[in-house]
């Protein structure tokens, strides 16, 4: 018997593919005990965009669900995606700041880690899986897999070799894209076996409806561990259902001994989530089948889906589908995985909208061609290397990127000040400043407890003896005899939420909750179709315009604190940098096409715009 193990993507991958990342704490409460009982190799929780998530859109603060999710799931080891460098966001951090970042997801309930890298590029992995090793976690070494020219079985077998020199328990083969197929699987998975020799786990998803095949032959060439999700977030852009897969390996060798009955019990309690909430299944369509085709993983496609509807071009998905290869051909074959998923993408879309090819390059994609994410898997175009760094040179072979970044702890709790309580508050912001002070700033009054009523049970999401138990109770006696689903107290520094179980709205203001599930804006009229200049009202008639070329949210300085880029009446020249534009989680500079005098600027700073918004007024240059 070679029984397959399980990990449980539920709670992370799950949710992340198919509900924009939007699962909140209250979802989840109610049904972990049950999940802890199932006997999955390990819960995957934490990690990927879930951090991020939770701060910009849910008001939760990640810490604390995590350590949340520990309590009520004290059988199964917990698994979260880190991706090596980057942590759980789309840049680089310090060695240090990933040693203390590692420390901190472990002492607070992590046990297992798996790391990528989104160009497969070892330098990028060795500070974590050092800070791993020594915490005594599992290092689980993640293979970026994707399709090129540069791309094949051998190169995966040096990368696998090079994880388990610097300390991989297991090696696990990533496919984001759902690019896997069921021979290309048996093959890899059995070099891996006999040649690296570790224990193999297997993460594919579901998108053009290969990943059951593949699990299965990767099952038959000696895989140990395998992805899947419940049910009701399975399919799609997710992983294959835990139900279809455990009824498929029975009175087999490779039978999990999961129990079927009390997978269904979980399972009925998620569709009624997923149906509360109004969510659609999994599906895989035609676009979903022309994965093989485009390449693109199913967050990705999500975020494309959801960003062109803010856009009011949804038409363009076609176009941009299209783009993606041409872009990453382009810029040496990158995996399409976080963060060069979004760096692509985000080129891509912007070639389209904009109409011209590499006219408006964000940051990130300037940082990844000079070499600052790490080594290309293949040779860059020249002629958009040259046009992208304007003469700037490339980093050198020798230079680890993550030796460039030297922001250390101290100078992070500096600059976040009194605000930040704990390590993790100052790790919080020292990954998303904006977010984590929008939230400090929002909780900085006092203790707040949230009270999860689930039956009988009653969840305290924050521990503070100063609160009075006797008044909790009073406030759930008296939710349970309303229609209320939500009490919520301030006393002195306290502040008591108390709602019903399974409830969508986590306590505190919402300011972005459930964006990517807001209606899309009313498509333009064919009489007044939306075009990129503006009417200029009773402005000066030699005045001209600087529009947004996406949604997003404006920023006049590069960052909090700092001088803005321009202020009115200064001269600009032709190429120069006006503002930063934050789109699809990337930093994407503004820059004036022509030379002159900037004469207005309607858009407050850090506020959200529109396609089409006009960010400057300007007068050319006589």
């Amino acid at each position: 018997m070679r029984p397959i193990k399980i990990t449980d993507t539920t709670l992370r991958d799950a949710h992340q593919s198919l509900w924009a990342t939007r699962m909140e704490l209250a979802d989840m409460l109610p049904i972990l005990p049950k999940m802890d009982q199932v006997g999955y190799w390990s819960l995957e929780v934490w990690g990927g965009a879930t951090f991020d998530a939770a701060l910009r859109f849910l008001d939760e603060n990640p810490w604390d669900r995590l350590r949340i999710i520990k309590q009520h799931c004290p059988k199964t080891p917990l698994q979260m995606l880190l991706r090596g460098q980057n942590l759980v966001g789309y840049r680089h951090y310090s060695d240090e700041i990933v040693t203390r970042f590692v420390g901190a997801a472990h002492r607070n309930g992590i046990d297992v880690f798996r790391v990528f890298d989104a160009l497969n590029d070892i330098r990028n992995v060795e500070p974590a899986a050092r800070a791993i090793k020594e915490t005594g976690a599992h290092f689980e070494g993640a293979i970026s897999y994707t399709v090129s020219p540069v791309h094949t079985l051998d190169t995966y077998l040096a990368y696998a070799q090079q994880l388990k020199e610097i300390g991989a328990d297991t090696i696990c083969i990533k496919d984001m894209a759902g690019m896997l197929t069921p021979f290309r699987t048996e093959k890899m998975v059995r070099a891996l076996k006999d040649e690296i020799g570790l224990p193999v786990h297997v993460h594919c998803h579901y998108i053009g409806g290969m990943a059951p095949m593949n699990y299965l032959k990767a099952a038959e060439a000696g895989a140990d561990i395998i992805d899947t999700a419940v049910v009701a977030l399975a399919f799609g852009n997710s992983q294959p259902a835990v139900e279809m897969i455990v009824a498929a390996l029975k009175e087999s060798q490779y039978d999990s001994g999961l129990d079927l009955d009390l997978l269904f019990e979980i399972a009925e309690y998620w569709e009624k989530v997923r149906e509360s909430k109004g969510l659609k299944r999994g599906v895989t369509s035609l676009l979903h089948m022309e994965v093989f085709s485009h390449q693109v993983p199913g967050g990705m496609m999500s975020n494309f889906i959801s960003q062109l509807e803010l856009q009011n071009a949804s038409a363009r998905l076609p176009d941009v589908l299209a783009e993606v290869p041409k872009v990453r051909a382009e810029v040496g074959y990158p995996p399409l995985v976080t963060p060069m998923s979004q760096i692509v993408g985000t080129q891509a879309v912007i070639n389209v909208l904009t109409g011209k090819r590499w006219s408006v390059v964000p940051q990130e994609m300037k940082d990844y061609i000079k070499g600052m994410y790490g080594k290309a898997p293949g040779p860059m175009d020249e002629r958009i290397v040259e046009r992208v760094l304007n003469g700037d040179a490339q980093l050198g072979p020798d230079v680890r990127p993550g030796s460039l970044v030297t922001t250390t702890y101290d100078d992070v709790a500096a600059e976040i000040g009194e605000l930040a309580k704990t390590e993790e508050d100052v790790l919080m912001y020292a990954l998303f400043p904006n977010e984590a002070r929008t939230y400090l700033e929002r909780h900085r009054s006092g203790a707040e407890r949230a009270v999860f009523m689930t039956g009988a049970e009653i969840h305290m999401a924050r521990e503070d003896d100063s609160v009075n138990v006797n008044q909790i109770a009073e406030l759930v006696r008296l939710l349970e005899d309303s229609e209320v689903t939500e009490i919520v107290v301030e006393e002195g520094d306290a502040r008591i939420v108390v709602r019903k179980g399974g409830a969508s709205v986590p306590p505190g203001p919402h300011p972005t909750h459930h964006a990517a599930h807001a209606a899309p804006p009313m498509p333009p009229s064919p009489e007044s179709p939306q075009v990129l200049e503006p009417l200029l009202d009773a402005r000066p008639a030699s005045w001209r315009a600087v529009v947004a070329p996406m949604v997003g949210t404006f920023y006049r300085s590069p960052s909090p604190g700092a001088a803005p880029f321009v202020n009115v009446g200064d001269a600009v020249t032709e190429g120069q940098t006006l503002c930063i534009l934050e789109a699809m989680k990337l930093m994407n500079e503004i820059t004036a096409e022509e030379s002159g005098v900037i004469r207005e600027v309607p858009v407050d700073d850090a506020s959200s715009v529109e396609y089409g918004t006009v960010l400057f007024y300007y007068e050319p240059e006589a």
